[in-house]
């Protein structure tokens, strides 16, 4: 997004939101800026547009389609870096995820964590 100009994350975001509403219903107020790149401009245009930039604290190269077939080490890279207050983010094109994603939630609960949405989350 620090790439582009201002009227183009506007219509960009603007599109998504749409997009989002007409096949979900959900209302978006959450951003995550794609790769996490950002700047203090690309902030502050989102947040006028009424949204609150979210960031991960938890994610491994789950978004190369080169290295998907890594069952075992996705679950381990989830298990070993899951904290409190984590924001673990998944891409949903990863088979793997989507092979181990019950399995990680389960062991997540059996370690003691619950999960919240960011709504929940203390500030």
């Amino acid at each position: 997004m620090p790439d582009i100009d201002d009227n183009k994350i506007r219509e960009e975001v603007m599109n998504l939101h749409t997009a989002i509403y007409e096949k979900t219903g959900y209302e978006m107020k959450y951003i995550r800026p794609p790769k996490g790149e950002y700047s203090e401009r690309t902030l502050n245009i989102c947040n006028k547009l009424g949204y609150t930039t979210v960031m991960w604290s938890l994610a491994y190269d789950d978004w190369d389609e080169n290295k998907q077939g890594r069952e075992d080490y996705g679950k381990q890279k989830i298990l070993d870096n899951i904290h409190p207050g984590a924001v673990i983010l998944l891409h949903g094109t990863s088979k793997d995820n989507s092979n181990i994603l019950d399995y990680c939630i389960k062991e997540i609960k059996n370690m003691g964590y619950e999960f919240k949405s960011l709504d929940e989350f203390e500030k």
